[in-house]
């Protein structure tokens, strides 16, 4: 309990070391306020900005449709990758179907196939919501696999030594086994995909947190850009916190396997 408090106490504190030190930076002028906006700067934007919108559109509009394409293609990538991960590693047969086509596009930075996926799918919301689909998907997968294949093998044994065979075997001990690492591998997804996102909405959007960092770095508004990198390092963690939440409720025999 007191160890919880302290490293809270620690991240506090290396907060408002860098909040101090951005905050003398560009008080005492060190750098421009071009490159870095001070903090009273960044504030009074966002608040206009929340009062005003951007570009014509409410704030609230703007992290509203970034947050639906990345819940959307993560939500997608969750309902495919962890069922096809799990079969992948349980079946060799599924994972020499699957595996090979996840490798070859997993290394491949997203701008190289987005430029694809507008040509087949148009410049909508549908290559958008893919390009972070396939960003979300391969983690989950690969882990999925991985959990899989490092199941122990006295779990397995055991099961079938007290009559578990063929689905009861897959349901009941490799599915639970591989619970932590799922969510781990989802919080990781959910990461890359948001990541991704500021990509995916590079070409013909008009709208979007990660839109707005775009526009405003080719007028220089530096003060909108901290806006909307800040507003997404929020957003993220609170995302991140919520999965974490929900993991530790699902998965309450983690740390004891």
């Amino acid at each position: 309990m007191k160890e919880g408090k302290n490293h809270r106490r620690l991240t506090i504190v290396t907060w408002l070391v860098i909040f101090l030190v951005w905050y003398v930076i560009t008080e005492f002028g060190l750098v421009s306020h071009l490159i870095i906006p001070s903090p009273k700067e960044v504030l009074n934007t966002f608040v206009d900005i929340v009062k005003n919108g951007y570009n014509g559109i409410p704030f609230w509009k703007h992290l509203g449709i970034s947050l639906l394409r990345l819940f959307l293609a993560s939500g997608l990538a969750i309902v495919t990758a962890v069922p096809l991960g799990l079969l992948s590693g349980y079946f060799k047969k599924v994972g020499a179907i699957v595996d090979s086509i996840v490798q070859f596009y997993r290394p491949l930075p997203p701008l190289a196939y987005y430029i694809v996926l507008i040509l087949w799918l148009g410049i909508g919301e549908s290559s958008k919501v893919t390009l972070l689909f396939l960003a979300a998907f391969a983690p989950i997968y690969i882990a999925c696999v991985s959990a899989v294949k490092n199941i122990q093998l006295e779990y397995l044994l055991s099961a079938q030594s007290l009559g578990a065979k063929g689905k009861d075997l897959f349901y009941r001990i490799v599915v639970p086994a591989c619970l932590p690492d799922i969510f781990t591998s989802i919080r990781t997804a959910v990461g890359v995909a948001y990541t991704t996102l500021v990509s995916a909405e590079m070409i013909a959007a008009t709208s979007g947190v990660g839109w707005m960092v775009l526009d405003a770095s080719r007028y220089l508004k530096s003060s909108v850009i901290f806006v909307g990198i800040i507003v997404m390092g929020i957003t993220g963690v609170l995302i991140d916190l919520g999965l974490r939440t929900i993991e530790n409720k699902i998965i309450f025999w983690k740390g004891y396997q």
